[in-house]
Parts: C-alpha cells; structure tokens; sequence
C-alpha cells in the first residue's frame, strides 16, 4: 500500500503554477456539496489546507481565520478550508473553534471546511508532505494557502509544514497588495503594510507616471546612477 502510494505521488504533475486556473472540483462541505467555481463566482478566493481535525495549530488557524473573515469579506474574498476529515466531524470542530476563540460554541463558521477523508483534493493540488506520515503511515496533508483571484487563476501560493503555522496576518497583507497592484501599475516593497508608500513600476515612462499618480511620485538615486527607484503614496 505505501509502496504504490509513493509511485503515484512521483508521478504525478507538480501541482498549480502562478496564473493556473483553479480545478473546478465538486466537494462535499459543511454548508453544502458545491463546485469549487461556483462558490467563488466573480470574488477572490482563498483555500486552505490543515493536516487534520481536531489537532491544536489547526483550532489555532482556523479560529484566527475566523476572527478576521470579516475583514476578507470587506475586500471581496471567499474563504474556505480543508481537512481530511468527513462533514460530520468538521461540524463537531467547529464548535471547538469558536468556543477556542471565546464565542457560544455553534457549528456555523465563516467559511465552509471542505470533506477531503479520502485526500482526493489534497493529492490532486500535491498538498501532501511524504516526509510526515500519520498513524495509518500515510503522508500527512501540508499547510497550503492558494489565493485566486476573481478570474479564477493562482495569484499566490504559500506552502507550510504541518508543525508550522500559517500567518493569516501575512495573507490578509497579501490580498491588500494583490488587489492593488491588479488594479493599479505598482508594486509593493520588501515589508510593505496597508498605507505604505508604493513603488512605480520602472517600465512607466516619468511623464506618464506623473499623470497616473497624482499624489506625487518621488525618485531616490542609488549609487549606479540608474533611475529605478520611484515611489508614490499608495493609490
């Protein structure tokens, strides 16, 4: 059995790429059976994937997630998680998590948790780590963030071990620059946070810059003389 196992996973493509396009997949949830592209429609999109139920960075995670769905919400952003446990007994963990993040404790989360028992899902997105095997000897499911974006394509990807948590504050950071940077010609800087100044891309002629961004844009030359460095307060 674990033979066979590892061919399969040695054969198997490398998983999504940046600019893929989400598989459409159907899946049994805790709010319903659905069609991952239905659930999306024209709204950003974030999966997440957990080793499984009932295991303590995981309540941490999904609690934390659950605490800031709100603010996904504001921008547009679905949100919906897996683990290798059956509808039932995500339906149990999930009155865990809320009374983990100090609420009455009640089924109903903010996102759906999608049944992925058998890792159908998580062979198929290459979210298992061989290294890492569970009590039955199989390779446990990784830490996966996938953000889409509204067409449906990979923006991001982030791929965690199980004993590291994720950090949802890095990802709600990340949506914030995904969007802008979508809609506007900028980038974002090394450590950049919500209200920071923004770079503008170098391809931008100066003349077309400044009517673009009419808050200002301001260059600092480094000792190469090259005028690459133009900054603009975020849009």
């Amino acid at each position: 059995m674990e033979s066979s196992f590892h061919i399969t996973i040695a054969t198997m493509p490398g998983g999504l790429l940046l600019r893929d396009k989400a598989p459409n997949f159907k899946a049994n949830t805790t709010i319903s059976r659905m069609r991952f592209h239905d659930y999306l429609g024209d709204s950003w999109g974030i999966l997440f994937s957990h080793p499984r139920d009932f295991t303590p960075v995981c309540i941490m995670e999904l609690g934390r997630v659950a605490k800031l769905a709100p603010q996904f919400a504001r921008r547009n952003v679905k949100m919906i998680a897996l683990s290798i446990d059956s509808v039932e007994d995500h339906l149990a963990w999930s009155k865990d998590i809320i009374a983990y993040n100090g609420d009455e404790p009640t089924e109903k989360l903010p996102f759906p948790i999608i049944d992925d028992k058998n890792q159908d899902l998580a062979i198929q997105l290459v979210m298992l780590y061989p290294a890492e095997k569970d009590e039955k000897g199989m390779p446990v499911t990784t830490r996966v963030v996938f953000i889409f974006g509204p067409d449906k394509k990979l923006k991001l990807s982030i791929l965690y071990p199980a004993t590291t948590g994720s950090n949802f504050d890095e990802i709600l950071r990340v949506i914030i620059s995904l969007q802008l940077t979508a809609e506007k010609r900028v980038a974002t800087p090394v450590d950049w946070k919500n209200g920071d100044s923004m770079m503008v891309l170098p391809t931008i002629p100066e003349e077309e810059a400044k009517k673009l961004f009419p808050k200002g844009v301001f260059t600092k030359e480094p000792p190469s003389g090259k005028k690459y460095l133009h900054y603009t307060p975020q849009p």
